[in-house]
């Protein structure tokens, strides 16, 4: 598509970052590819630190909960009316904001192509609803087409985020000189980084990093900030027997990171030899890393969470112990110490490395959302 479009992103904030992660890249990516994008959120105070230096082409603009309208006008709407709308994991786009489009469609013959842009997973349901469309029944749109769009793995569906020149910063990355800029004194242990919720397994995975570290070699575990750095700590101050194994020289050792934006987070993932993630963005950041990988899922009330687990390790092509380790480090509750939790069960990286590289380099030869998505809008236009 040679025509520079204005998109209009909505995003609501739920939990963990995730939403507004995503948002972000797909904004920045399609604005480095020239197009215009308003990424209009409830709460984009996170972009502070995720994307300190902002991206040109990207606007952020608050979406008030409250039941302020939107300022049309301080975005420049009228001057540049909506090309494109993508309302984010089922959020609600302002109506105020459908009926000014409504508005402009009237005076300008053209409507815009609203796209819902839905979850991420591997399940086969994903291939069936791709690019379905959802008819608006009412409302001053009625009439109007929504069309659903889905993240996936395979051809059949909408792809996933990968930025373009990607693989370049990869082949320039300097692992030494980055953890250099970090602080971080490595003196040739496996590293870790662990980005986490509360896992219920954390606690027997700590311990074994603490008496053994991992394949007979030290650990020096990278622990992100927020609840990942919270839940380690309250471990090690209340487990004092884990304290004489850890720290420089032994088993174990501890760099509590500070809150680093994307390309940063990136370059951890890149760093480290094991990587553990959790949510929806960053199990396609370790996917692109091409290191083994750990992903701890968002958990639903319902377990619907581990159906979508289980379709993507089989997406991954996951060998067994990589499918065990993530049944336990996925559990509500963590297993008896003889019942296999990560303190015994077998961690065999080349195994899960060359999942891990054979998933990248499939998916690496599709199309990415981005470009599936400027190719979906250009035929609905």
């Amino acid at each position: 598509m040679n025509r520079r479009l204005q998109w209009d992103i909505f995003c609501k904030v739920i939990d963990n970052f995730g939403d507004i992660g995503v948002c972000w890249r797909l904004a920045a990516d399609l604005a480095t590819r020239g197009h215009a994008v308003r990424l209009w959120a409830d709460d984009a105070t996170a972009l502070g630190w995720m994307a300190p230096a902002g991206c040109e082409g990207v606007r952020v603009l608050p979406w008030p909960q409250d039941g302020t309208p939107l300022d049309l006008a301080a975005a420049g709407f009228a001057q540049h009316p909506s090309d494109v709308l993508v309302e984010a994991f089922g959020c609600d786009i302002a109506p105020e904001f459908i009926a000014a489009c409504a508005d402009a469609a009237r005076a300008t013959g053209t409507k815009p192509v609203w796209i819902n842009l839905e979850y991420l997973s591997a399940e086969a349901y994903v291939e069936r609803y791709h690019a379905m469309p959802s008819p608006v029944q009412s409302g001053p749109a009625s009439g109007w087409i929504k069309w659903f769009f889905y993240p996936g793995f395979t051809a059949d569906t909408g792809g996933l985020l990968r930025e373009s020149g990607l693989q370049d910063r990869q082949q320039r990355f300097d692992r030494a000189a980055w953890l250099k800029t970090q602080g971080i004194a490595w003196n040739g242990e496996t590293l870790v980084s662990l980005f986490c919720y509360e896992p219920a397994a954390l606690e027997s995975l700590l311990t074994r990093f603490a008496g053994h570290g991992l394949e007979g070699k030290p650990v020096r575990l990278l622990v992100a900030a927020g609840r990942a750095a919270n839940a380690v700590r309250a471990i090690v101050e209340d487990k004092k027997g884990l304290q004489p194994n850890i720290g420089a020289g032994k088993p174990l050792s501890i760099s509590y990171l500070p809150v680093l934006e994307q390309i940063e987070f990136d370059h951890l993932l890149w760093a480290c030899d094991l990587n553990f993630v959790r949510g929806e963005d960053s199990p396609v950041r370790a996917l692109w890393a091409g290191k083994p990988f750990v992903w701890q899922i968002y958990p639903q009330h319902d377990d619907a969470h581990l159906a979508k687990l289980q379709a993507f390790l089989d997406m991954l092509e996951a060998p067994l112990s990589l499918r065990a380790f993530h049944a336990v480090w996925n559990a509500k509750t963590a297993p008896p110490p003889t019942a296999g939790g990560p303190a015994s069960l077998p961690v065999d990286l080349p195994a899960w490395q060359a999942a891990t590289h054979a998933a990248r380099g499939r998916l690496m030869a599709q199309d990415d959302l981005a470009t599936r998505l400027l190719g979906f809008v250009a035929k609905k236009r």
